[in-house]
């Protein structure tokens, strides 16, 4: 069959089960065409292609039949498209035969092939044979309509002229034809011998006109639902058809929330042919605090990805994560194989996206192959999770690398609370636009029902590039102090948006920097060993001052540009050589990451220039660990460094300044943070020494400002800065960012089991 249907109060209007049903019946049945026919211009038409859920049209039929293009390229349908350009005499001439009439405003909004205006009716009446008399010497009609809309078309051309053509040129039996429409604008599409549906509440001028007509069916549901009445009742894909879509609908699971990452709660390993686990050797503070929220015996599952060992004599599942603690916790495992992991994280993640968000778009590379298994990973870890999740439960997805998870489970589970929460930096719009894919992924991201963030110039950067994709409506913005710095650092922000309605959705975004989990701290501290090391460096770095850096391998944390930093510094205060130190601790990158190898060698050659150029007998200006250090190593590190040097070019965060900040607290240090205006902790640690990392020379004097700060000053920023980490920790964070979506929840009036989790969090 084919459906040609009017856009607002037709195919886009009646509930949400009613659009589910037939959206999901349309991509059950990939023979059914689909044609928007709408007033909208195509500019107008584009936000609906981004939103994953509603089916794309094959073709659209704009501007009241005036625009005819295909559905995919968008692109004009020549054949029928040139017929009416033939009677168009062109909107500058149209507007200057109608410019003295006062009273007439033009309409401010896309469209072509069209002259639209504002026009209270007794202007019309007064002008009546003056603009019909215009539109008989250029070849229009004039349309008056609404009591308020005046309209200039092409001769002849309506919705359903255009239509007609379109169907004509296709070839389509007008019996495989459906149209549906709800106001008196769409009664040109049944003037064509088609088919037709009059949804419920459709305007009574549209049922008047159509009530004799045999071939017209007057709907009793609105909408959507009117549509679906209608293939119905006119036998279209016959009884098992209607019910087609619930093939792609997956059955309800048994948790109540659902939290999707990358990584498994454990470590796996095979041994004889079996895939074993093991803890984390080094966990990060994120991974034991999700886990944490099934403490109590909540019914969860954890969904990430596992290779699928072609070694391995059965992939299973779900596996049990710790019976003691999480007793009704399972992980669920996504199967995928080592290549579909290589593109989809280590290569297309790493190398399209990563550059892309941290501002360095000039270095990423996109493939639409990748995209696609970028997509089908998105799509499976989707499925495992719409199996895994009890009816109205909540799903927490977590980053970048599942970006596309939310359009798909919303497709598959329209009733969950789907959250999700961006670990790194989200660019600007004129950045993050550079991407392919950008109308898919943030159509995705709309499929939320709440949006975190670390801080809030990155979601109102997510507002922004949104805005480009589609048009939605502001409905609450808070201020961003006390809480975050406002015009203190180049990322703070005075005020952001909390709350958008699009459609009638209600999204809620937040602001939530990741905390430090403090206990992980307070263990390193407490070991023997450690408190060993720490006498070790005292002794080591007596009558020295240690400037600490550490950071991954990665062209976003602007290592070179320190190097160059902290050699122009020790050019310009001579009297610094043999007092100061800089240990720079560099994680590699994983084997496979070659594109950072370049970058590696640069930074060896700075560091072998700097040491050959000032090195003394005796000293070392800069120590340089190229490789990865042990937390409890790092601790012994922070207890001693008389500045914590942290300059990212880009950062979504930084957990290493809070972890500084935390071991001087604890230690009752006065060491100073000397940070980047652009990591995300700029903007909500307090007391930290901000620079610009694009300025080396800046960069300089900022380090040697903290080296020479007196100690006094320092404890006060130190005493500052540990306010903040301590009191918002790592706890504190996924407590209040599940509180949020569970308000979320309440306020689109969802699912009572996302209540219930919050409500156990926050007790």
């Amino acid at each position: 069959m084919l459906l040609a249907t009017d856009l607002d109060g037709t195919f886009l209007g009646g509930t949400q089960e009613n659009r589910h049903q037939l959206y999901q019946l349309i991509a059950a049945h990939p023979d059914i065409d689909l044609i928007f026919v709408t007033g909208r211009g195509v500019e107008s038409v584009m936000p609906l292609l981004a939103d994953p859920t509603i089916p794309r049209p094959d073709y659209i039929i704009c501007d009241v039949g005036s625009t005819i293009v295909d559905g995919e390229t968008l692109q004009p349908v020549v054949e029928v498209q040139s017929q009416v350009e033939e009677l168009w005499p062109g909107e500058s001439q149209i507007h200057q035969e109608v410019e003295h009439i006062r009273g007439l405003v033009r309409q401010d909004v896309p469209q072509e092939r069209r002259c639209s205006y504002f026009c209270e009716r007794d202007i019309v009446e007064k002008h009546k044979e003056e603009l019909q008399a215009i539109a008989d010497k250029l070849g229009c009609d004039v349309l008056y309509s609404s009591a308020l809309y005046l309209d200039f078309l092409p001769k002849g051309v309506n919705k359903g002229s255009s239509l007609k053509s379109l169907i004509d040129h296709l070839g389509t039996n007008k019996e495989d034809v459906l149209v549906a429409g709800d106001t008196l604008n769409d009664l040109s599409m049944f003037s064509y011998d088609f088919k037709g549906v009059c949804v419920g509440e459709s305007e009574t001028g549209l049922l008047d006109a159509t009530e004799q007509d045999a071939r017209v069916y007057h709907a009793s549901i609105s909408g959507a639902g009117g549509i679906l009445e209608a293939i119905s009742h006119f036998g279209f894909l016959g009884e098992e058809g209607i019910n087609a879509e619930s093939r792609d609908l997956i059955e309800p699971g048994n948790s109540d929330l659902v939290i999707v990452y990358h990584r498994l709660p454990y470590e796996e390993y095979v041994e004889d042919g079996l895939m074993k686990q093991r803890p984390h050797k080094s966990p990060n503070g994120i991974i034991p605090t999700l886990a944490g929220f099934f403490e109590g015996g909540q019914k969860g599952a954890w969904v990430a990805w596992s290779i699928d060992d072609p070694a391995l004599k059965e992939f299973t599942i779900h596996t049990e994560v710790d019976k003691e603690k999480y007793p009704n916790l399972v992980a669920a495992r996504v199967p995928l194989s080592k290549e579909e992991v290589d593109i989809f994280y280590k290569r297309f993640s790493k190398e399209a996206f990563w550059p892309t968000l941290h501002t360095f778009w000039e270095r990423a590379t996109f493939e639409e192959e990748h995209w696609e298994v970028f997509c089908k990973v998105n799509r499976k870890f989707a499925e495992r999770t719409a199996a895994e999740a009890a009816a109205g439960a909540t799903v927490w997805i977590h980053d970048y690398n599942l970006w596309m998870v939310p359009a798909y489970l919303r497709e598959l589970r329209p009733d969950l609370n789907i959250a999700f929460f961006h670990h790194t930096y989200f660019p600007s719009a004129d950045v993050f636009n550079v991407l392919p894919w950008r109308k898919e992924i943030v159509g995705s991201l709309l499929q939320c029902d709440y949006i975190g963030f670390h801080i809030p110039r990155q979601s109102e950067n997510f507002i922004d590039v949104a805005k480009g994709v589609m048009p939605f409506e502001v409905t609450q913005r808070s201020a961003c102090a006390p809480r975050f710095l406002t015009y203190g650092c180049a990322l703070g922000l005075d005020e952001m948006t909390t709350e958008i309605k699009l459609n009638d959705r209600y999204i809620r975004l937040g602001a939530h920097p990741v905390g430090l989990d403090l206990k992980r701290v307070d263990k390193v501290l407490a070991k023997p060993e450690v408190q060993e090391r720490m006498t070790e460096l005292r002794s080591e770095l007596d009558g020295i001052k240690l400037v600490l850096s550490v950071e991954r391998l990665d062209y976003t944390k602007g290592i070179p540009a320190k190097l160059q930093a902290f050699e122009s510094m020790l050019q310009e205060h001579p009297e610094l050589h043999g007092k100061v130190t800089l240990v720079t601790v560099c994680v590699p990158a994983a084997k496979e990451m070659t594109v950072y190898n370049e970058l590696q060698s640069e930074i060896e050659q700075a560091v072998g220039r700097i040491n050959g150029r000032y090195a003394q007998v005796g000293w070392t200006p800069v120590q340089f660990f190229f490789r990865t250090v042990p937390f409890d190593e790092l601790v012994a590190y922070y207890s001693m460094a008389d500045v914590m040097w942290i300059t990212p070019l880009r950062d979504g965060l930084n957990l290493v300044a809070k972890e500084y900040v935390v071991t001087q607290g604890k230690t009752g240090g006065n060491g100073v943070l000397a940070l980047s205006e652009f990591a995300g902790a700029a903007a909500e640690v307090k007391g930290a020494v901000l620079c610009n990392p694009h300025d080396p020379v800046e960069m300089g004097e900022t380090c040697y400002f903290a080296l020479s700060m007196h100690p006094d000053e320092a404890a006060g920023r130190l005493h500052e800065a540990y306010d903040v980490v301590s009191y918002y920790d790592i706890e504190y964070w996924g407590e209040e960012f599940l509180s949020s979506v569970a308000a979320c929840a309440v306020r689109n009036g969802k699912g009572k089991k996302s209540g219930t989790v919050a409500a156990e969090v926050v007790a």
